[in-house]
């Protein structure tokens, strides 16, 4: 008779419940909000707590630089049509979107709720989540991998461009101090990390669940100092439960009308369904690890109303996509003679296994 070894204490870690239809990170950003409401960072308090939002910014895009694999870059080239696609998904089309909704000021947005609407708009794509969704839906998941690297790697220099171009002041302008907060806070450690990726990327790989912590705590102290400023600032008198509400039909139909554009216009274009897949989920949805930061260096203390309408609909395009990628994945099963269709480049795209479509956990960052 072999007696069963015995089970090993392993550290219990906080989940969120599978039938919460709410990501965790989101709620740890709403506690971060609701802690900035109740005790704001002012006075010298707040200038610590600026200081310290500005190096977690620095951080931030310096792992960003050195996470991004430049091979892998070069290699995704060869589908440069969908590349384009997303790109113009992203850049064109969301604030050619942002821009109609000038209409419903005031009587749907305020303006400053519309200022964050349109800067949402101008956010580049997400890489994680969008990676997570193409692999569930089994989609080109090498194709997303590239599509959100481009797309962020683009959004370094065009979001602060197309703000500056498209919200003026409420923005900062396009200053030459401007420019120069966004070239050392951005562009500076970006580029920094990429190029000195060859020596540390193997330290990343191996601490990427602490470095993921890191990533996330970085994002959460830019939140509660963007909101300690409104709260000082006294601007949360602007918000309405009502206008709130206003806010999130006006991202349900934005994010409705990208996921129509996206999936049906890259039908149109001759793409096959896994790319298809891949440019409905890169190029409908927006970076909120890469939205907060920037937000942060171009609004000031305007920012946390700026990041309202970006937290909203992140939260939103993680549930509804959700549902879509497994709806894709039911549909491949079903349908096995749409999975191999032929790629852009004219060879047969063979759909990746697609994981548990459970809950779906990002890799190293929100997204």
């Amino acid at each position: 008779m072999t007696v069963p070894a015995p089970r090993r204490n392993r550290p219990r870690t906080l989940r969120t419940p599978s039938w919460l239809p709410v990501d965790g990170y989101v709620l740890a950003l709403l506690g971060t909000v609701a802690l900035a409401t109740l005790l704001p960072a002012s006075g010298t308090a707040a200038d610590l707590a600026e200081g310290a939002s500005t190096g977690a910014v620095a951080l931030l895009f310096f792992l960003y630089g050195a996470r991004l694999s430049t091979r892998e870059a070069l290699d995704g080239l060869r589908h440069w049509r969908l590349h384009v696609t997303v790109l113009a998904a992203t850049f064109v089309l969301f604030p050619l979107l942002g821009l109609a909704a000038r209409g419903l000021v005031p009587t749907v947005l305020t303006p400053q709720l519309y200022s964050g609407f349109l800067f949402l708009c101008l956010v580049p794509s997400t890489i994680q989540s969008s990676i997570a969704f193409t692999s569930i839906a089994r989609g080109n998941v090498p194709a997303a991998i590239c599509a959100g690297s481009f797309s962020s790697l683009a959004g370094i220099v065009l979001t602060p461009l197309l703000a500056a171009l498209l919200l003026g002041d409420s923005a900062g302008g396009l200053s030459a101090d401007a420019l120069l907060k966004i070239v050392l806070q951005l562009l500076v450690p970006f580029l920094a990390g990429q190029l000195l990726r060859r020596w540390v990327g193997g330290f990343l790989v191996r601490h990427k669940k602490v470095l993921g912590r890191v990533d996330r705590g970085s994002i959460l102290l830019v939140v509660y100092t963007a909101f300690s400023q409104g709260m000082v600032a006294g601007i949360w008198h602007l918000v309405t439960p009502a206008r709130l509400g206003l806010l999130l039909a006006v991202e349900a139909a934005l994010l409705a009308a990208m996921l129509a554009v996206t999936w049906y216009g890259s039908r149109r274009l001759g793409f096959a369904r896994a790319d298809r897949i891949a440019i409905q989920f890169a190029g409908s949805k927006k970076s909120l690890a890469a939205g907060l930061p920037m937000a942060s260096v171009l609004f000031g203390p305007q920012a946390s109303l700026a990041v309202l309408p970006l937290m909203l609909f992140h939260q939103m395009q993680l549930m509804v996509c959700a549902v879509i990628a497994k709806r894709r994945a039911h549909d491949a099963e079903g349908n096995t003679g749409t999975d191999g269709d032929p790629g852009t480049d004219g060879t047969a795209v063979a759909p990746p296994a697609a994981p548990s479509v459970g809950r779906i956990t990002p890799m190293t960052t929100p997204g």
